[in-house]
């Protein structure tokens, strides 16, 4: 069998998304160059690899083998350039990096902060959902990932570096914006614009109203927090948000943070890793990069605090105190 790493990269790919228009578009190549590829592929191999039912494609049982194998080559390939990127120091190379949508303001600023002065460094950013993330993690597919606590029954590395505290969300005039110290019992009824299941954000909201035993009446769904935002700001609901992405909304007073007992969640952002997995120096440096710089961040957690002081217990060190 004489099968090229071009010939893996592209059934890899297609393997993955289950669609020739979906590969090639990743792979920035025309869609007959990638059925040419897995049909080279086929005839080397001497056996299908894909079969169409209707309008899908769907891997047979040599083409589910076939791309076990090609992800363990290409992990093995990842390490050896990892071994030779070591020779060669921070002057090249390139970082691939994975992060929560909710982080994605504050993590393009850090990585752009991290390679400005390296010409030589080409990198790459993608800004998911947590289910995507985990995805990610397990096969993978990214250097370094920033996200929320990652469950606890991985296996991953995982290092805290921020607080990420969750703020409750109203639309500005909400007859609930002047009270203080609003009972979280009296929200029970009450509407809200919640994320997806199996979002941090939405794991750790309804922790804390089940512990409280308060009913979550949930109107609609949305898959990032720009559309929780904006929905909320419509007046189709309460939500709830990290407070890193409310700085333009609070701004200009287009959202209000209510004041509710047992908000903010705390929680804190974590930058994350396969167990044993080994850094190139360049992922290396930006993962120490982000545990020792990420702080100056927080600005915007002690810019909320009341009466013009800094609120700094949203940004404390101690993670049993910050975590539901």
């Amino acid at each position: 069998m004489h099968v090229t790493l071009r010939q893996l990269d592209v059934f890899d790919a297609v393997a993955r998304h289950l669609s020739y228009t979906r590969a090639a578009e990743e792979l920035h190549l025309s869609q007959p160059a990638v059925s040419m590829q897995i049909k080279q592929l086929e005839e080397s191999t001497g056996i299908p690899l894909f079969e169409q039912l209707g309008k899908r494609i769907y891997l047979t049982v040599a083409g589910s083998e076939l791309h076990r194998y090609a992800r363990i080559i290409r992990q093995q390939l990842g390490e050896a350039e990892a071994v030779l990127e070591d020779l060669k120091g921070l002057r090249r190379g390139r970082l691939s990096v994975g992060v929560a949508s909710t982080a994605n303001n504050f993590a393009a600023r850090l990585l752009a902060r991290f390679v400005e002065d390296m010409e030589g460094v080409s990198f790459s950013l993608d800004v998911t959902n947590r289910e995507t993330l985990l995805r990610q993690l397990e096969n993978n597919e990214r250097d370094l990932v920033i996200m929320g606590r990652p469950p606890k029954d991985a296996d991953l590395d995982e290092s805290a570096f921020m607080a990420n505290p969750l703020v409750m969300i109203a639309p500005k005039g909400h007859p609930l914006a002047a009270r203080q110290s609003i009972p979280l019992k009296e929200l029970d009824g009450e509407t809200f614009v919640v994320r997806e299941c199996g979002s941090g954000t939405r794991i750790a909201v309804e922790n804390l109203f089940d512990k409280c035993g308060v009913s979550l009446s949930t109107r609609l769904e949305m898959s990032t927090n720009e559309a929780i935002k904006q929905a909320v700001e419509a007046g189709l609901g309460l939500g709830v948000a990290s407070m890193h992405t409310l700085g333009l909304e609070l701004g200009s007073e287009r959202l209000s943070v209510l004041n509710v007992e047992g908000f903010p969640i705390r929680r804190h952002w974590y930058v994350v890793h396969r167990k044993g997995k080994r850094l190139s120096p360049l992922a290396a440096a930006f993962k120490a990069f982000v545990l020792k710089e990420a702080g100056v961040f927080c600005g915007l957690l002690e810019a909320s605090g009341r009466n013009g002081e800094p609120d700094r217990s949203w940004c404390g060190d101690c993670q049993q105190r910050c975590e539901i």
